[in-house]
């Protein structure tokens, strides 16, 4: 049997039959430091309508389309849209290289965080001034794809919207850009 982790925000991993299934729950109502002084948390039901619509939904290897674990459309992902948190079970087939590495990478305690792809709605965010930091608030976001991260945003989904990329000066690009979403 393999596992990782196995609570609510947690990435549970099991081999059942020869086939491996992973549970995951990314929780809502958290809030989490994304910079200094700047917080961030998804309200319940924030990615209803992608979840309750027939678009397709991808599970990822680290936020890369190139390394997909699972989808809607190939009938391998399932999404639960809760009050408490955003809830998926899907089947992983070991027949590629990445999920393999991911599998390995899962059982060694590396990879256990649940990260979602996703871009806010217009209108479908609320930024509130807490003294010198600020609050932002995702009530509505259309959710492309969930990915296995190392080091998620949000440590209660240990299985970030945020793609951030490898290459130091991409990351840097991306960090100042993200941080000028945000009131200053």
């Amino acid at each position: 049997m393999l596992w990782g982790g196995a609570s609510l925000g947690g990435l549970e991993l099991r081999s059942e039959g020869g086939e491996t299934r992973l549970r995951a729950s990314f929780p809502y109502g958290a809030e989490t430091e994304l910079a200094r002084g700047r917080f961030e948390v998804v309200a319940p039901g924030a990615f209803r309508s992608r979840i309750e619509s027939d678009e397709d939904i991808h599970l990822l290897l680290g936020h890369d389309y190139g390394q997909p674990l699972a989808s809607r459309s190939a009938g391998t992902l399932t999404l639960r849209d809760t009050e408490a948190a955003l809830v998926l079970e899907a089947r992983i087939d070991g027949g590629t290289s990445w999920a393999r590495d991911f599998l390995a990478a899962n059982a060694a305690g590396l990879i256990k965080g649940l990260s979602p792809g996703f871009q806010v709605e217009p209108g479908g965010e609320r930024v509130e001034s807490r003294g010198k930091d600020y609050l932002r608030t995702i009530n509505r976001a259309a959710l492309f794809e969930l990915s296995a991260v190392t080091l998620p945003a949000y440590p209660k989904a240990q299985i970030e919207a945020r793609n951030w990329a490898s290459d130091p000066l991409i990351r840097r690009i991306n960090i100042i850009y993200a941080n000028k979403r945000w009131p200053r």
